[in-house]
């Protein structure tokens, strides 16, 4: 049975696919606890994000081109730095997205249905998405475009809403008051143009670890771009279409996020979105355009159901990588002879998602989850820094400066996450040792 993919994915369906897994849920809720932490300083915050995730985009962008191979910074970590770089990242990535699949999902289901009703429709919503990545990566890139058209429909309703009711006539005002050191968002805090506090919820100053506190939030708004390489075995014309499509992918999510904090802040001041459970519904309702409300809460839905759709799509690709290189299991690098996808490592990865689903405690996975990307990035950087001259798209620096940004934003994460992400990876590097000691005294074929 053949254990390679086919390419069958073109510029605009890559491109549909990234924004699909950058614009999940998380727009519609980061700019919330990011205000609480920086207050208008989350601005700040935003363009750090922006900048370390450039730096990391570029990275995997440069690398996709040399190695358009199914598995992104795990392929890249064992080619450039060696076997257990690759495998650091692939683990830290399927173990940690797999828990965020399952959170993901209970955050449509918290959207779409009452609350008793949440984890079964959950549970349908994995089934669903994992039937239509087994259909073949065509089904996956259609679906993903028919989920992200209304979504950033939607989004474009929200800043419209800002710029005709008047949220972003505050903009130049907060702009003059930081280069004129004053205003809610210096760094060392004063009243802000409207007469709030400028440190977070709660008054006082906003000092440079708030502001990278509030970076690290809104960088995982960011996240989902190389979800585009991981799939790099499937997309045609790798080396021209990859690098394209996550330049694209990002330009454009760049744009909607920098819109819609604006428009946020604009209308409900740092206070207002610092203490709001519903930021972008409470955004159109304060701007006039309350019957935008239910259009909003729709669209973050659907957002969540496409970043799941992509993350499933990448957790089976990197599955079957690991497996194909022996890292895990060969009996997940199958491929089906019809549809083209790595069935096996998809039915698993769905069926380990529906069990965190019914079983799990969910609320503690957002944490170490962004270990694990960090992790996951910062390999993507070294390997990128490593790269051969001909190869390089991208000065050295660019990857010096995303390993930095991913090291700095891993110390702003809360302790637990910090350890329990240690904890996991030591672990999974003791079961491949353990597994490959055993694979070493039978005959490797028993292991097919």
């Amino acid at each position: 049975m053949s254990s390679r993919l086919e390419r069958r994915l073109g510029l605009g369906d890559a491109v549909f696919i990234g924004l699909g897994s950058m614009i999940g849920a998380g727009v519609f809720a980061v700019f919330q606890p990011a205000a609480h932490i920086a207050g208008a300083g989350m601005l700040i915050g935003l363009v750090v994000a922006a900048i370390v995730a450039f730096c990391n985009a570029s990275s995997s962008a440069q690398l996709a081109a040399q190695y358009p191979s199914a598995g992104g910074s795990y392929v890249y970590g064992r080619e450039e730095l060696g076997p257990r770089w690759g495998f650091a990242a692939g683990w830290s990535f399927l173990v940690g997205k797999t828990a965020s699949s399952a959170a993901m999902a209970m955050v449509f289901a918290a959207y779409a249905v009452p609350s008793p009703w949440a984890r079964p429709v959950a549970v349908a919503v994995v089934v669903m998405l994992v039937t239509v990545n087994l259909f073949g990566i065509t089904r996956t890139a259609l679906l993903t475009k028919v989920i992200v058209i209304p979504v950033l429909a939607l989004l474009a309703v929200v800043v419209a809403s800002g710029l005709l009711g008047g949220s972003w006539a505050v903009v130049p005002e907060y702009l003059q008051s930081w280069f004129s050191g004053g205003g809610e968002w210096r760094l060392s805090g004063t009243a802000s143009p409207g007469g709030e506090s400028g440190s977070g919820s709660g008054g006082g100053s906003v000092g440079p670890l708030a502001v990278l506190q509030s970076a690290g939030l809104l960088f995982f708004a960011f996240a989902g771009y190389a979800r585009i390489a991981t799939l790099g075995e499937e997309v045609r014309d790798p080396s021209k279409n990859i690098p394209r499509a996550i330049g694209i992918a990002f330009a454009v999510v760049v744009v909607i996020y920098a819109a819609i904090g604006v428009t946020a802040l604009g209308a409900l001041g740092a206070s207002g979105l610092a203490a709001t459970d519903n930021p972008l519904v409470d955004v159109v309702t304060t701007n006039g355009w309350a019957w935008a409300s239910p259009l909003v809460r729709i669209g973050a839905a659907l957002a969540s159901l496409g970043a799941l759709l992509a993350l499933i799509a990448g957790l089976g690709r990197t599955a079957f990588a690991m497996a194909r290189e022996g890292d895990l299991p060969r009996w997940f690098s199958a491929v089906h002879p019809r549809f083209n996808t790595p069935y096996r490592a998809e039915l698993v990865v769905g069926a380990v998602v529906v069990v965190l689903v019914l079983v799990a405690d969910l609320r503690g996975v957002i944490g170490f989850s962004s270990f694990g990307v960090l992790l996951y990035y910062f390999v993507a950087n070294l390997a990128a820094f490593r790269q051969a001259r001909a190869y390089r798209r991208y000065p050295r620096a660019v990857s010096v400066l995303g390993a930095l940004g991913c090291a700095v934003l891993v110390v702003t994460l809360p302790l637990p996450a910090v350890v329990t992400g240690v904890l996991v990876v030591v672990a999974g590097f003791v079961l491949r040792e353990l597994r490959s000691h055993h694979v070493a005294r039978i005959d490797p074929k028993l292991e097919e």
